[in-house]
């Protein structure tokens, strides 16, 4: 009997929808589907049961040849899962994925993700903080908090707890869809309580005060993260500062904690990191550079005894 004919990029859109839909964060299907765009662009006429190790050895080189391996290794990882499946399920009699070779273009200069305690004090002083909730009130909040863009735009007055100095998370904005809306949050653990500091506090709550019930705070019509990066990149430029998103806002925040002495457990917790080694690999430099830092008290210390 003659196998049906299945285009590769059919078969990996199939399997998205069965495997990974509502299985998976929606950030985590944007991912997928990237990835079904760039099979589809780099192998359009490819069936499933003509991949070969050559055959499918020249997407991933192609798709390296515009990407760094880290990102090309990503993309490697998202077919070869459906691959394996297709295999399990006898749709192809061989995986073609064995003792394949990931490569990529040399990483570009990274960006800085944070600024220096002395920074974020110029940028905090430089922000224009109105009688009204606005983009600088935002960028205030996720300084201080760490907060997820998506999480700050998601806020209402109820979520602040000003008697207690805690922000409950519970929620985020949907900003990437057009019409908005609130949503679950990333995960479980971003599910959290968030302690303010009681200047933030105080000033939230004269901000605040006639706020009405039940309405987003910073949300008047859709909201885009670059309209808020573009006004941290203006404030950045006129304080001759690096230039840094409304993410690194949030880095930035962790890593003053870091640095300040903070546990790496009670920076992932208040980050709403899924566990530890999220925090640790994303804060990995400042982690080594403390380390270092200790080694020396140490082996100061024990000169001592």
């Amino acid at each position: 009997m003659r196998r049906k004919r299945i285009l590769f990029y059919n078969y990996f859109e199939d399997w998205i929808n069965i495997y990974k839909v509502g299985a998976v964060s929606e950030r985590t299907i944007d991912k997928y589907w990237l990835a079904h765009r760039h099979l589809k662009k780099l192998a359009p006429d490819l069936e499933l049961g003509q991949i070969t190790r050559i055959e499918y050895q020249k997407i991933i080189n192609e798709f390296a040849e515009t990407h760094e391996k880290a990102t090309t290794m990503d993309f490697h990882h998202q077919l070869k899962s459906s691959i394996l499946d297709a295999f399990d399920d006898g749709l192809i009699n061989r995986d073609p994925t064995r003792k394949t070779v990931v490569k990529g273009k040399k990483p570009g200069k990274k960006k800085q993700k944070y600024l220096s305690e002395f920074e974020l004090k110029m940028l905090l002083r430089h922000l224009h903080l109105g009688t009204e909730p606005n983009l600088d009130w935002l960028i205030l909040l996720v300084a201080k908090t760490g907060l997820r863009f998506g999480e700050a735009l998601g806020l209402t007055k109820e979520d602040f707890d000003f008697e207690n100095q805690i922000i409950n998370i519970s929620k985020t904005w949907d900003y990437k869809a057009a019409r908005g809306g609130f949503k679950s949050t990333k995960n479980k653990s971003s599910i959290r309580k968030v302690q303010l500091d009681w200047k933030l506090c105080m000033q939230f709550n004269t901000l605040l005060r006639d706020f009405p019930d039940g309405t987003p705070i910073f949300v008047k019509k859709r909201v885009f993260n670059s309209t808020v990066n573009n006004r941290l990149k203006q404030y950045c430029e006129e304080l001759a500062i690096p230039i840094i998103s409304i993410h690194g806002l949030r880095h930035t925040h962790a890593s003053m904690l870091l640095f300040a002495g903070v546990s790496i457990a009670s920076v992932a917790k208040r980050l709403g990191h899924a566990d530890m080694t999220t925090t640790q690999q994303t804060y990995l430099h400042i982690i080594q550079e403390l380390e270092n830092k200790d080694n020396t008290k140490i082996m100061q210390h024990l000169a001592t005894l």
